[in-house]
């Protein structure tokens, strides 16, 4: 196997000859070597390019992932990186790239999901070693937020102009994917995804079951089973599988509760009609500045509300208490 593990050397200066472009890319890359991330690539899909491959798996992913940072859009992108080896090392071609992805079979993306959980649980130790905590709390209106990790769940459409394996027209009358990502709002890192055909559905409760169980194995296991865990999600997330699979959680150890949307039907609409115009607060956004009131406004409509309106299967939900 031809050694990659290690980049070239860099050095900064103000009066250097050997200026380069996308610098700022080789950080990345560097990032992934210090928190083992690379490594645990490379240990995890040992043998996935045969015995002696000439470019190390994990490096050539870890590429990929600077690529994309960098603006990739393809795989061939990947160019950007290789046409400047003083500064990337040696980097696989497209064509390895390609051979790389296909041979990423179901086993082996649960062994890669498994390298990044073990790199995440080192970044986690090594921002504590130096700051004293291993995450920052979730912002919420401009203050520190709730004391909890907070997960966030949500679809998103993207849109293809050729058709490709799994796309379909969209609910958004555009045509392409619509996948599921799980983001962690205290770090901004992203948990886990599943790619959707475009026609998917956006409540399809088991797609969110299934997103939700693999963003819980990237937390490292001391927070999962040591710390509260807050889900969010859309109106989509809003159904009592999902819901009551969230609430199952306490009971294997992981502490969690959930702040969904939900559909508006008459009722909602009927209550929203009652109210007047001092009942309304302008909604406030994450850095804590109000929003004009014709933009975004809160108001109060609990009392408003039957007392229960959802039942996740194993008891009933309290009415929200705001919209």
């Amino acid at each position: 196997m031809q050694t990659t593990t290690r980049r070239p050397r860099v050095t900064v200066t103000a009066d250097g000859a050997g200026v380069v472009s996308h610098a700022g890319a080789r950080l990345l890359a560097d990032l992934a070597d210090a928190t083992t991330l690379t490594g645990e690539l490379s240990e995890a899909l040992v043998g996935a390019r045969g015995t002696r491959p000439r470019h190390d798996p994990g490096r050539v992913l870890v590429d990929l992932a600077v690529a994309i940072a960098d603006g990739a859009e393809a795989i061939c992108d990947i160019a950007v990186l290789a046409d400047q080896p003083a500064l990337f090392g040696p980097v696989a071609s497209d064509s390895t790239c390609w051979r790389l992805l296909n041979a990423l079979d179901e086993g082996r993306l649960s062994a890669v999901a498994g390298a990044r959980a073990r790199a995440r649980e080192v970044a986690w130790a090594q921002r504590a070693e130096t700051t004293g905590v291993a995450f920052a709390r979730s912002r919420v209106a401009g203050g520190p937020g709730v004391d909890a990790l907070v997960i966030d769940l949500d679809a998103h459409v993207l849109v293809c102009h050729s058709e490709k394996e799994q796309t379909a027209p969209t609910f958004k009358h555009s045509f392409g994917y619509h996948p599921l990502l799980a983001f962690l709002d205290n770090t901004g890192e992203f948990l886990a995804a599943l790619l959707r055909a475009g026609n998917a559905g956006s409540n399809t409760a088991a797609d969110h079951i299934s997103v939700l169980d693999a963003a819980l194995v990237q937390i490292p296991d001391q927070y999962r089973h040591g710390h509260p865990i807050l889900i969010r999600t859309d109106g989509a997330g809003g159904t009592k599988a999902f819901l009551a699979h969230v609430r199952g959680l306490r009971e294997t150890g992981v502490s969690c509760e959930f702040s969904v949307g939900w559909t508006i039907t008459d009722r909602e609409h009927c209550a929203i009609a009652g109210l007047g115009a001092r009942d309304w607060t302008p909604a406030v956004d994450t850095d804590g500045i109000p929003r004009p009131v014709d933009e975004a406004a809160v108001a109060e409509i609990t009392g408003l509300l039957p007392p229960t309106v959802l039942c996740a299967g194993n008891g009933p939900i309290p009415a929200p208490s705001s919209i």
